[in-house]
């Protein structure tokens, strides 16, 4: 087996060796291809899911997998050539294959589209790739490492190079494009000019993609630790209006910024936020919108002051209308709206809020408090250093302060100690807006420390004089 394979975990290399057995003993061909090559030529990790490409079809593939020991098998996509495996208990905690028959591709006279269809061979397979990084193999029975595109130049180049023609590349699948911008947040390499251009002159042919697609490829270039530099070349690609229509404003605001390097340039601003936060989807989208709405907000003083009043408001909508278009799941579109809309709320705190005003804070930003913290912190970008240090205390107070309520108050007992029923029970009353009312009084006064979480006879107590009722009780 090659040298380059002794850095896999044992597990892996043991499953390796027998599918290259198997296929060995069938008279077949077996090649590890994409990303995991990629990965341990770069001396990085490379999971548990493997891919492989053979001569073999479908057919003869399912009956050597299960043949080296796979514990289930899948029919992935059988009538593209693609069989799935686990090797192991289940899919967590074991290996996860799928083993692909050799494809090629030929373009029919006057078709602008390839017909796909089973290829003859390893290179005619890799010749169909997305990437030069991605189109080497090897050959994990006789051991041989192939590139016929030159991938490890620009693997060692840290270059991201089309296969082939790019055009050609990126008809085929625009959300190859996306890929691209993916790949350079993964591994921060730069896009060959070639590429660069088929991806500027090919950007609305993004339109043909589902949005669902558009918005996972985005997630992963979103969290990638080189974000920075993949939402420039989206940026300047027009990937990025066409993928986000809804960001055009702040598309013209980056390119308007372009000659005059203003102290605190928004698109630079943004870019500088997102790549602070940690990468988590949710604070990271929240990082790239939280001043989306900044140039349809913007304002001068009759003294030339700029402001952007609401925002925070506006820019929630704007996260929410977007996410809600690109088919994102209900619990994103609700955390980075509130994200946005509560951005600066945290910048505001100052040692002398109340107890009361820190609670408040914490129970409205619910299960978002840490991404909202998190952003908040990362939102500090001046460049006057003493201004940097002296926010970073303040939110590190912020933090302290909370940690210390918590410890002792839960905060989830910031409630009404009076829910509906009990207060239609004890008024006699039939249900109304005067529940909400009592309800919001009362947990308001626990939040101030008046009364005390769970207190039902005190409640009782508060709440006829809030209602200018005699107590019931």
């Amino acid at each position: 087996m090659h040298a380059l394979l002794d850095s896999l975990p044992t597990q892996t290399r043991e499953v390796i060796d027998r599918l290259a057995a198997a296929f060995k003993a069938e008279g077949a061909e077996l090649a590890l291809v994409g990303g995991p090559i990629r990965d341990l030529l770069l001396e990085r990790p490379t999971g548990f899911d493997l891919d492989f490409a053979t001569n073999l079809r479908p057919d003869r593939t399912r009956v050597l997998g299960e043949r080296a020991g796979a514990s289930k098998t899948y029919d992935i996509g059988e009538r593209f050539g693609t069989i799935g495996f686990t090797f192991g208990a289940d899919a967590a905690t074991g290996v996860v294959v799928e083993i692909t028959t050799y494809r090629a591709e030929h373009y029919p006279d006057s078709s602008r589209h390839p017909v796909v269809e089973f290829g003859e061979s390893l290179v005619d397979d890799l010749s169909r790739r997305d990437f030069t990084i991605n189109a080497m193999a090897l050959d994990v029975i006789g051991g041989d490492l192939i590139d016929p595109e030159d991938g490890q130049r620009d693997l060692y180049q840290s270059r991201l190079r089309a296969v082939g023609d790019a055009r050609t590349r990126f008809e085929d699948d625009p959300l190859r494009m996306l890929r691209a911008a993916r790949f350079v947040a993964q591994l921060g390499f730069s896009v060959e000019p070639e590429t660069a251009a088929a991806m500027t002159e090919l950007a609305p042919e993004l339109g043909r993609i589902s949005r669902e697609r558009i918005y996972a490829e985005l997630t992963r270039a979103i969290t990638g630790p080189y974000v920075g530099h993949a939402l420039d070349v989206l940026l300047d690609t027009g990937l990025f209006v066409e993928a986000m229509p809804e960001l055009r404003p702040l598309a013209e605001e980056a390119f308007a910024e372009r000659g005059f390097h203003r102290e605190k340039d928004l698109w630079e601003h943004t870019l500088r936020v997102v790549e602070k936060t940690p990468p988590r989807p949710a604070v990271r989208w929240a990082a790239l919108l939280h001043d989306a709405a900044k140039p349809q907000t913007r304002s001068i003083s009759p003294g030339g002051e700029v402001h952007f009043f609401g925002h925070e408001r506006v820019g929630a909508d704007l996260a929410e209308a977007m996410l809600r278009r690109l088919g994102a799941d209900r619990q994103t579109i609700e955390r980075v709206a509130a994200l946005v809309l509560m951005h600066l709320r945290p910048a505001a705190y100052d040692v002398d809020w109340t107890d009361s005003a820190v609670r408040r804070l914490v129970l409205e930003a619910g299960e978002a408090l840490e991404d909202l913290l998190d952003l908040a912190a990362c939102d500090i970008t001046s460049a006057n250093e003493r201004k940097i240090k002296q926010s970073n205390r303040l939110m590190q107070s912020l933090r302290t302060r909370i940690a210390a309520l918590e410890a002792a108050h839960a905060m989830d007992e910031m409630k009404s100690p009076l829910d509906g029923d009990d207060l239609m029970a004890i008024f006699r009353q039939p249900p109304g807006r005067w529940i909400a009312d009592v309800k919001d009084y009362l947990r308001e006064l626990v939040i101030d420390g008046v009364l005390e979480p769970g207190d039902r006879e005190r409640g009782r107590v508060l709440a006829a004089e809030f209602l200018n009722l005699p107590d019931p009780g």
